[in-house]
Order: structure tokens, then sequence, then C-alpha cells
């Protein structure tokens, strides 16, 4: 079984201090600290599982500049084969739909069965990428899927709804699937497993190799246009009501009725 899997390169803003670069439609990124988005640790793991369980064989590939190197060697001690990354400068400021369409070219080249990824990207939370790459190969795709099972060159896997609702579904292979978090626990990576891919090459796909120019990537290329990043306005805080129960409720519903609630 040939298994595809995208990873995406994202900053990490959980503990950092946020504020917008000049021109307003991004934030700074220059001292932030870059990792492998959350959601597709967990689609790392769903493919090498399903290597280890259908005999098969794991390309990890991504649109990430020279740094996102690491990443991609993170991915060959989690159980890739191989990696390849994909970048030219010219690529700086893709929306999702260039990323996929990037993707969709190196993918057509080679043979495969499933292509795992995360649903969403923390940093955008777009959830786009998984669709349109499936409608560019012309093959079915899915999100938020929380279990798969192979069988008859079918992909049969659980996928989540709203409100705690689950589907069962039934695809044919080739296809796109999309994991949620949780479907699985990702693995401890080692040293010695770090160590022993650190010399594995990891070779770097251009443009020229896609087919596509400078006018189909970065902005000229994107489908959306960001006009303006800005960080939410601060309240005013929040007010600790203390005393008894009835004190306290008695605040609360004069709080309510300031606020023209009640």
């Amino acid at each position: 079984m040939k298994i595809i899997t995208c990873m995406k390169w994202i900053p990490d803003t959980s503990e950092a201090e946020l504020s917008i670069a000049s021109g307003g439609k991004d934030i700074k990124k220059d001292d932030l600290d870059y990792d492998l988005n959350d959601w597709d640790r967990f689609a790392i793991e769903e493919a090498v599982q399903l290597k280890e369980k259908y005999d098969g064989e794991v390309t990890a590939i991504s649109v990430a500049p020279e740094d996102a190197e690491e990443m991609l060697r993170e991915c060959l001690a989690r159980g890739a084969d191989e990696a390849f990354q994909i970048w030219n400068d010219a690529f700086e400021g893709s929306d999702g739909f260039v990323i996929a369409r990037a993707l969709a070219e190196f993918i057509r080249k080679r043979p495969f069965d499933i292509i795992v990824t995360g649903t969403l990207a923390e940093d955008d939370g777009g959830g786009q990428v998984g669709g349109m790459l499936g409608a560019m190969l012309g093959v079915p795709s899915a999100t938020l899927v929380s279990r798969i099972e192979i069988a008859d060159g079918k992909a049969r896997f659980r996928r989540e709804l709203e409100g705690g609702l689950y589907e069962n579904i039934e695809m044919e292979l080739p296809a796109v699937i999309s994991v949620a978090t949780g479907l699985n626990e990702p693995r401890f990576v080692s040293i010695r497993a770090v160590r022993k891919v650190a010399s594995i090459d990891i070779p770097t796909v251009d443009l020229d190799e896609l087919g596509l120019d400078e006018s189909q990537v970065g902005h000229s290329g994107s489908r959306i246009s960001v006009e303006k990043v800005f960080l939410p306005p601060e309240g005013e805080g929040a007010e600790i009501i203390k005393g008894s129960t009835e004190e306290a409720a008695a605040r609360l519903a004069e709080i309510l009725k300031e606020k023209g609630v009640l």
C-alpha cells in the first residue's frame, strides 16, 4: 500500500505575545518558534499505523521553507520511509488553494492508495487543503475521520459530526482522508530514532519540477486575499462576585439589570 501524508510547518503562538507586522496583513513571525501542526502529528501516526497493518510505504511531503526540514526528519523518525520538501521563495504568502495545487502536482506523478492529512491547521484553521487536494486529483475525500480500516480496495471509516454524532462511510481507493485529533496516540520519538534518520536525504522539489511558474503560487496564485489582520480589543475584565450565596445572587441580578438582560 502506497500512503502519502501531507504536513504543515506552523508558527507556535500558544505562549507568544503577538503583534501585527508592518502592512497589517499578518502577524510578526521573526521571533516565533515553528513546529509540526498538531493535527498533522495524528495524520503521520495514522499513516504509519496503516503502513504497519497493511504492509505499506509512507511518503511525507510538505510545502515549507528550508527550516522545516527538521519537521520532515521527525516524520522519518516516526516511521515514514521517505520525505520531500516542496519550496521556492515564490511560495511565500500562498493560500490553501496554492498549497493544495502544489501537493497535487507532486502527487499525481506518483502512485498512491491513500493520502492522509490533518483536517485543520492550527495557524489559520482553514480546513481546505484536504478537500481541494481530493478534487484536484479526482479522488474522493473526507474530513474529521476518527477511525480507518482498509479492505477489498476500499476505505471504511468513522467520521465525526456535530453534537457528538458519528457516521460510517465507505469509499473506493485511492482517496484523501483528513483525520481528527485523538484517533490515535502519536508515538514517542526516541533520540535513537532521530539519529537513525539524520543522514537521510530529503530532496527539495522546485517549481519547475511541479510544472508551475511564479504567477501560479504565492500571492499571485492565491484565491484568498487578506485585507487586514488585527488583535481583538481587550475587554474590561471580569468582576469577581464575593459574599454569601444570597449576596452573590443579588449582585448578579443587579448586573443583569444594568446590562438590560432583566
